[in-house]
């Protein structure tokens, strides 16, 4: 009897040490869908290259032990493909997903993954989003299944207002956005804040223009200086921001661009050392985080001969690796639990957490500004010699921003 009951107790903790570390070694697969064509195929390219370079990295630190794998599809930047292709991920048995170039590709995404969740007990997936800021994903349209590992544009505009507003020399505003929700989104933060902190700033134009489809933006650069403006506020992303900012310094423009993007692919090329002291960023990084980051950083730049600038992909590895490690499981279900509230380190910047009331994560920001590279700040962004030095920081518990997301958890 005594032997049988020891027999019984060897096996349970066999099979709850085997419980504990069943994900060692598997391979979780993230299906990677953005733009691998068209106007924006060239930030696609870089943050697929981003994705799978550091997954291999991640998958030899990570505390589950397990082996991340990134599958490229290509969206063409429309929601409708992305529906397409999300359909063909999970015929292919992928359960994690990523996507961040396009607001609008966003939502359609976090509804389908919501219907397919409810459809599918047991084949959850689980939705990575790295760089999609529409406020509204954490608050009106908020989702258990929807993770942000960006920071959205609430958070962004509320520490670049707040930048703005001990900057006497601004007082007229002209806003230039992409026509879809990211760029309306931007538009009305921006408004919010400046007239809370300075209300004596005037917006003396407001424009909008098509998403990727713009190939000159002399028109809008004409308008701009029409107006009197002497600082822009923009939102707009990869050749939309690029193409702005070419047609600037070909039409005269010597304001100043308050930005969310100017380290993304093509902008650096296009500014040059134009836009030396007046090119301004608001972001969750910059290129000299320091430590085993900067390493990184120079081993991707060497192998691909490109920039790394998504830094939220350091954020959903590190995230992954600890929630998995914690769910003793690769299973979304189990993962989406752990992930929700949980704090990590991210080697990009420091202390994170996943906020569990709406899965918006939260974390520092940097205003950076367009500079000549110096000893200090000595990476050269897309061989231009210019690179984006800090100017301040906005601590996490300055840059977050309240939610009025109602999630709906699982039982």
């Amino acid at each position: 009897m005594k032997f049988a009951v020891r027999s019984i107790a060897v096996a349970s903790l066999a099979m709850c040490a085997f419980g504990a570390f069943a994900q060692k070694g598997e391979t979780v697969k993230i299906a990677w869908i953005d733009p691998l064509s068209g106007l924006m195929a060239p930030v696609g390219n870089n943050q697929l290259k981003s994705f799978q370079f550091f997954a291999e990295k991640y998958s030899k630190i990570n505390p589950a032990g397990v082996k991340f794998e990134v599958v490229g599809f290509d969206n063409k930047l429309s929601p409708a493909e992305s529906l397409n292709v999300l359909k063909a991920a999970t015929d292919q048995g992928i359960r994690y997903i990523t996507q961040g170039n396009g607001s609008g590709v966003a939502g359609a995404l976090i509804e389908a993954v919501n219907k397919h969740n409810e459809r599918n007990p047991g084949k959850e997936i689980i939705f990575l989003n790295h760089s999609a800021v529409d406020p509204d994903f954490t608050n009106s349209k908020c989702s258990y299944w929807h993770f942000r590992f960006d920071a959205d544009t609430s958070m962004k505009m509320e520490a670049l207002t707040t930048f703005m507003k001990d900057r006497p020399e601004t007082k007229k505003v002209f806003l230039l956005n992409q026509n879809y929700s990211h760029g309306h989104q931007v538009a009305k933060f921006f408004k919010e804040g400046i007239s809370r902190k300075r209300p004596d700033v005037q917006i003396v134009g407001e424009d909008l223009h098509p998403l990727a489809q713009v190939r000159d933006f002399a028109p809008y650069i004409a308008k701009i200086k029409a107006s009197g403006a002497d600082s822009v506020v923009t939102g707009n992303w990869g050749s939309d921001l690029a193409l702005l900012v070419k047609a600037a310094n070909e039409g005269g423009y010597t304001g100043n661009f308050y930005t969310y993007y100017t380290g993304v692919t093509g902008t650096p090329t296009a500014l040059g050392k134009s836009g030396e002291g007046r090119v301004f960023q608001i972001a969750y990084g910059h290129y000299k985080m320091g430590g085993q980051m900067d390493k990184w950083q120079d081993e991707f730049k060497a192998k691909f001969n490109d920039d790394f600038y998504t830094g939220s992909v350091h954020s959903i590895f590190a995230v992954l690796g600890d929630a998995m490690a914690k769910a003793k499981s690769t299973d979304p279900v189990k993962v989406a639990a752990a992930m929700s509230g949980i704090k990590t380190t991210s080697v990009f910047n420091g202390e994170v957490e996943m906020r569990k009331s709406d899965h918006q994560l939260q974390q520092p920001l940097y205003l950076t500004v367009w500079s000549k590279v110096d000893k200090k700040y000595n990476y050269s962004v897309e061989n231009t010699g210019m690179t984006l030095v800090p100017v301040k920081e906005f601590p996490s518990y300055i840059s977050s921003t309240p939610t009025s997301c109602q999630m709906k958890r699982p039982a």
